[in-house]
């Protein structure tokens, strides 16, 4: 039996210049449910929950809270009802502590009207103990991890204790260990009676946290599921429209020779004596908790924060790599785990990104550019990596993302790598653009391009990795071959627990 509504979302229409993102959708809420929300990227999701935060208004359509209409014409006024978000992209203040950006026109304040620092700093640390957090609260956001930002949003909204708590995608930068305190404190504020809309492109979170499961399409209402009632392969059929098979796809031709070697390679603070060895073609996967030094490596590799000891090989020549020129002059690319700040250039065109890092091929005489060159490279790129959009002229931002993650990709393609390293490839796009970025991932490795994958995803490691290595603290501490690989032996290795 359906439980009483205490959200109604009836009819909602929504169209922007050339697209309409929501035709005729509905949802509903029940007091201290977890409801999951579920769709492609462009499905409509985010402007469904945009309208219901009074970010975006609709053009049709209604919102019922209990049981009587009410409008949201600012993200203010939705608040003020008792409706916090967390959305995909964080809303922090980089130059604020954790604290002032948790209480930001809110902290608390003395008779004099003055800020009550040790009250501010005392109800923060409470915040931070949910997650298991010792960290300082007068911390700059600036220099958090991506993780840990993310988890100050959380806090961030938790901290309005809210009637109705919108998460998108909110374990996106989390590890196991802190997804599964997320789900802890969310089955507490449940317990109390707060409502969640739950958004997430990981099917199996919603199986463990929601009670029902509503799917979207091309912006329109598909369908709404009891979880008891569900099965994985039953919502991706509904979400994509059709059949979803062998989602990590198999290696198309046996990995080549060892051709790039990382030998005692140290960063203080970051990593210490790592070595190992990539063969062309491989799927190396890089697993481990936030934290234990998986980026800061990648990093060093593609120059951006360059070793402070140790060598890299490749092809049988030692490279001296500074900078991220030197990396990419000689065929290493670097995917990061944030396409928004440091990936994409998100107010230039497609064209003009996929073209970023490698305008050296574009240029004749020079210092000029062959604009007849970069449009056709773009217009290959855009047909190959199947990046939806009407023009390669079209503004990165404006893209889903999942197309965004296809258009960081595809970017590197014009430095033609020889080694590409992917920083969570699949982070925030949906079961059927990651099938579409395992696929591209398994071509490249057919044409020799070794491949190192950092990610979070467990089964994505172990469904695309050949080999998969995982760091705790800074150290290599374990190495699984294809048949080793389990979730199990991962976790194990790299929270330090010994199985039996």
């Amino acid at each position: 039996m359906t439980p009483p509504a205490l959200l109604q979302l009836r009819s909602i229409t929504k169209t922007f210049p050339g697209v309409r993102a929501l035709d005729d959708a509905r949802f509903d809420l029940a007091p201290g449910e977890v409801h999951a929300l579920v769709g492609e990227n462009g499905a409509g999701k985010s402007t469904l929950m945009n309208i219901l935060a009074g970010v975006l208004q609709p053009d049709s359509g209604q919102i019922l809270l209990d049981n009587s209409p009410v409008s949201f014409p600012n993200p203010h006024r939705a608040a003020q009802h008792g409706i916090a978000v967390v959305f995909q992209e964080l809303s922090l203040v980089p130059n604020l502590s954790i604290a002032e950006n948790i209480f930001a026109n809110r902290q608390p304040t003395n008779a004099a009207g003055l800020i009550h620092w040790h009250t501010l700093h005392s109800q923060t640390q409470q915040l931070l103990a949910l997650f298991n957090l010792s960290l300082p609260p007068t911390t700059l956001v600036r220099n958090l991890s991506v993780a840990h930002r993310q988890v100050v949003e959380i806090l961030k909204a938790i901290s309005h204790n809210p009637r109705v708590l919108i998460l998108d995608e909110p374990t996106s930068s989390l590890t196991a260990r802190e997804s599964n305190l997320l789900f802890q404190n969310i089955r507490r504020l449940k317990s109390q009676g707060t409502a969640f809309i739950y958004i997430s492109h990981h099917l199996s979170e919603i199986f463990q946290i929601a009670d029902r499961v509503t799917i979207m399409r091309d912006g329109r209402y598909v369908d709404t599921l009891n979880i008891a009632d569900a099965t994985e392969d039953l919502i991706v059929r509904k979400m994509v429209g059709r059949e979803l098979s062998n989602v990590y796809g198999h290696r198309q031709k046996p990995v080549g020779p060892e051709y790039f070697h990382l030998q005692n390679a140290s960063r203080p603070h970051a990593f210490q004596n790592i070595s190992f060895s990539l063969r062309q073609g491989e799927i190396l996967g890089l697993a481990g908790l936030v934290g234990a030094g998986r980026t800061e490596l990648a990093r060093a590799i593609a120059g951006i924060e360059p070793l402070h000891s140790g060598s890299i090989t490749l092809n049988n020549q030692t490279l001296r790599i500074r900078a991220p020129q030197h990396a990419i002059a000689h065929g290493i690319g670097y995917l990061t785990e944030d396409r928004k700040d440091q990936g994409l250039f998100l107010r230039m065109s497609i064209r003009d990104n996929l073209a970023a890092p490698s305008l050296r091929r574009f240029t004749f005489a020079g210092d000029f550019l062959n604009d007849s060159a970069i449009h056709a490279f773009a217009e290959s790129n855009c047909e190959c990596f199947n990046i939806l959009t009407p023009s390669i002229h079209q503004l990165v931002g404006n893209l889903s993302g999942g197309n965004q993650q296809k258009v960081l990709l595809s970017m590197w393609m014009g430095i033609k790598p020889k080694l590409l390293i992917v920083d969570e490839p699949t982070r925030g796009v949906d079961v059927g653009a990651r099938a579409e970025i395992y696929h591209l991932l398994r071509s490249l490795a057919a044409l020799d391009v070794g491949i190192i994958m950092i990610s979070s995803d467990l089964p994505e490691i172990i469904g695309l990795s050949d080999r998969a290595l995982v760091m705790r603290t800074g150290h290599l501490v374990a190495e699984f071959q294809k048949h080793q690989l389990t979730e199990e032996s991962i976790i194990a290795a790299a929270t330090g627990v010994q199985l039996n």
